[in-house]
């Protein structure tokens, strides 16, 4: 890879999202000049940091995704536009290939033609199916849901563009990752931010199962600073790293922790099971080894930050999905939004 510079221009895609707004945030402050692209469905324009150039537009838009390309002349490329929903994705299999797959295809086709000096895409732990924790970097993946399969796609097309076209990449499997510029509104996705809004409303926590099913939750400060500085690490170059928070914490626990942040009874409501990971945390060795992260923010810590951002935007309203593909199966309180009985349509 050529000598990494100050006047590097980098697109990053999704950067008015949650991870992709804070990523655009640290590029700019390793100084490059950064262009965000995102269609605005899961993001907003106040979440994109001052001094990024906005495109609203989509990844599947190839004749948008040429003309960047070839304006702009990009060093570097960070892939964080997706639809990140791992239990619904079973439900809207086209819309989850279409976006996660075609769109980032269509990124890396540009990439290539281009000559970008590295690809950086966020994959995820949802590649690792069940069974296989602490997850690691070298087991062999073996995802549950149409999200991961996706996301695994992906990895493979970027390693096959190396070999073929020399396309440097770096992925990311980050997981459960949490803070201020969480999409409050998506009721699908994000427990933490899920839990927080319901109890803005004052709601009771829906609860999947027993909540003995545990997960790592990884705060944002913890995450995005190494997604954009990989690319300065010459060791970082075609690897792949887990990227996230090392202590498992359940359901339960999570919902007293969010309950005790806002000051309110804990008010749980159980709902039955469905088909998810029971257990999902990853091993960040390699990661600290080669990018140098250091120890995580506390869980206890993170939430109580996050919880003060999102009271200063009070309770939002819930997104229901419009375009669900089967209903086979759906939870019933994802159903109840589905069909317009409440919520907005997105």
């Amino acid at each position: 890879m050529e000598e990494y510079g100050k006047s590097a221009c980098s697109l990053v895609t999704g950067g008015a999202g949650f991870i992709g707004s804070h990523v655009a945030k640290h590029c700019l402050e390793l100084g490059h000049k950064v262009v965000v692209l995102d269609d605005m469905s899961g993001g907003a324009m106040e979440n994109v940091p001052f001094g990024c150039e906005i495109v609203n537009g989509s990844i599947l838009d190839e004749r948008l995704l040429a003309r960047l390309f070839s304006e702009y002349r990009f060093d570097y490329v960070y892939h964080l536009a997706a639809y990140a929903a791992e239990g619904l994705s079973h439900f809207i299999r086209r819309f989850n290939y279409t976006n996660n797959v075609v769109g980032s295809v269509n990124l890396i086709n540009e990439s290539v033609r281009h000559n970008v000096k590295c690809f950086v895409f966020t994959s995820s732990i949802a590649v690792y199916g069940k069974g296989q924790v602490p997850m690691k970097e070298e087991l062999l993946p073996s995802p549950e849901d149409p999200y991961g399969i996706a996301k695994f796609t992906v990895e493979m097309d970027l390693k096959a563009a190396h070999e073929m076209f020399g396309l440097p990449y770096i992925i990311f499997r980050p997981h459960n990752v949490y803070g201020p510029h969480q999409n409050l509104r998506d009721p699908y996705r994000n427990v933490i931010g899920i839990f927080m809004n319901k109890i803005m409303a004052g709601a009771p926590l829906t609860v999947f199962g027993d909540g003995n099913q545990s997960r790592a939750f990884s705060y944002i400060d913890d995450v995005a600073p190494y997604i954009a500085r990989s690319v300065t690490v010459p060791s970082a170059i075609n690897e792949i790293f887990n990227v996230g928070a090392d202590s498992p914490c359940t359901i339960n626990q999570l919902a007293s922790l969010i309950a005790s942040a806002f000051d309110v009874p804990l008010n749980l409501d159980y709902l039955e099971a469905r088909n998810e990971v029971e257990h999902a945390y990853a091993d960040h060795d390699k990661a600290r080894r080669i990018l140098g992260i250091v120890d995580s923010t506390d869980l206890d810590v993170g939430i109580l930050r996050m919880a003060t951002w999102a009271k200063m935007g009070g309770v939002q309203p819930s997104q229901r999905f419009r375009g669900v593909e089967l209903t086979k199966g759906l939870p019933a309180s994802w159903a109840a939004l589905i069909d317009g009985s409440a919520g907005e349509d997105v």
